[in-house]
């Protein structure tokens, strides 16, 4: 009897260490508006480990939590202000002070093309009210949450468009790296992961305005007309001195046209071997991939047989309820 204790200890020991972080995407954004306060709230409340924040900057270099540079499809912006659109025909978070866009109501995201609701079931298109966060107010949510609930949820800013911003005379890095200091995020050792898409802008980060803390390079999917270096061994060695993991799309990890077909890739084990943490993006139960039928069928692909770090999902709680299922006893 006390064989099988020890034996059932060690074996949770191992599956809390190997346990993935849950990234609340954009808050839990397949219950509420995106990067609404509501989403947020209810991240923090369904379990997630971590909650991403994408960071934009207003015209007084205000860094506002919003997924795009532009307003089109996710606010009134274009009711409130028709004549302030650019040449292109978009609303620019970056032409609007934050006094302006605090008058905007988020919404659920509309596709450009339709005007409709990109996930129709979700939280009705127009319904209620929801502002703009400033990254400084998001933190003091999540941090007060830490606080009145003792559990502690970790941050996941992504920097967005660096290079664009300075191309519009915004520094949007240097803006946001003294805020993320100054709520005591700026170690490895912090409940904090950077993110950024542009590996120009990683190695700035890492070298001119010498961030500490953990980062990540944000990628896309492979390319369909030949070789890519990054998802190679050669291509992830080379990033070992500037990253601590890399974001690919679901598609890098598993993939299949049907769940019959369904196939992990050697991606996770080539990170692995260079020490790189894996952080997939994004699980969304009302838009699986062709390769698994279910929610469940997915996160054994990739948690189980690929062995990913973390995960961003819209429905934090899916994930939160499949770790915590109930594991068979040893035979």
């Amino acid at each position: 009897m006390k064989c099988l204790t020890f034996f059932l200890l060690g074996l949770l020991h191992l599956t809390a260490a190997a346990r993935p972080i849950v990234i609340a995407h954009r808050g839990a954004s397949g219950y509420a508006p995106e990067h609404t306060r509501g989403a947020v709230t209810l991240a923090h409340a369904q379990g997630a480990d971590f909650i991403e924040q994408d960071i934009v900057l207003t015209r007084d270099d205000v860094p506002v939590v919003l997924h795009d540079t532009q307003l089109d499809t996710i606010s009134d912006a274009a009711t409130l202000f028709p004549d302030r659109h650019r040449p292109d025909g978009h609303w620019y978070a970056l032409d609007f002070t934050l006094a302006e866009l605090r008058r905007l109501n988020l919404c659920e995201r509309v596709s450009p093309k339709t005007g409709k609701a990109v996930y129709p079931a979700r939280f009705p298109h127009g319904s209620g009210r929801f502002q703009i966060l400033t990254l400084e107010e998001e933190f003091q949510i999540i941090q007060g949450l830490n606080r009145s609930t003792g559990r502690t949820a970790g941050v996941y800013p992504e920097i967005k468009q660096p290079a664009w911003h300075r191309r519009e005379g915004h520094d949007i890095s240097r803006i946001v790296l003294p805020i993320l200091r100054r709520y005591g995020y700026q170690n490895r050792t912090d409940a904090c992961w950077l993110q950024c898409f542009e590996l120009e802008e990683i190695r700035r980060l890492r070298g001119e305005l010498a961030w500490q803390g953990r980062l990540v390079l944000l990628t896309g999917g492979r390319s369909k007309t030949g070789p890519d270096r990054l998802f190679t061994a050669e291509g992830l060695a080379e990033l070992t001195p500037l990253v601590d993991g890399i974001g690919p799309p679901l598609s890098v990890i598993v993939d299949g046209a049907t769940p019959d077909a369904a196939r992990v890739t050697d991606f996770v084990a080539l990170a692995h071997a260079q020490k790189l943490q894996v952080h997939p993006y994004t699980l969304r139960t009302d838009d699986l991939p062709k390769c698994a039928a279910t929610p469940a069928a997915l996160l054994d692909l990739l948690i189980t047989q690929a062995g990913i770090d973390g995960l961003f999902t819209d429905f934090p709680d899916t994930v939160i309820h499949w770790l915590d299922r109930p594991s068979p006893l040893p035979k």
